[in-house]
């Protein structure tokens, strides 16, 4: 069998996509209970993580990088925002506002996302044909 790295990129897609798609639902839910007392909007680590991660891989390259990153242990964290000021008396610290801008800004990311993957695999058949 040969041993290949072709879906590396793929993989790390993947995962941003998922991580993405979890922050979605993180800000859907801070949307939700935009007026919940005392709620803590939360949010997804994964961008930060992932910068972690390839800086801690030996290789120069950006190609040989992602080829040793291990995405098994690349895992999106959701976290509870306590560091946000409160503007309300409630304890509340969700700017609805703010939210919507995140969440398009989310979606905007994942519609990329989802594009990268499908030209990955437009490219691998490409090279098969």
């Amino acid at each position: 069998m040969i041993n290949s790295n072709v879906y590396d990129y793929v993989d790390l897609l993947d995962k941003a996509a998922d991580a993405s798609w979890l922050r979605n639902d993180a800000i859907s839910n801070n949307i939700a209970n935009a007026d919940t007392p005392g709620y803590k909007r939360q949010d997804v680590a994964f961008e930060s993580e992932l910068e972690k991660a390839l800086s801690s891989v030996k290789y120069s390259t950006m190609d040989d990088k992602v080829a040793n990153l291990s995405t098994d242990k690349l895992q999106p964290r959701t976290y509870t925002d306590y560091a946000s000021y409160s503007y309300r008396l409630d304890g509340n610290n969700v700017d609805i506002e703010t939210e919507n801008v995140v969440l398009a800004k989310n979606q905007i990311k994942y519609q990329g996302l989802v594009q990268s993957i499908t030209q990955e695999f437009q490219n691998l058949q490409s090279v098969m044909k």
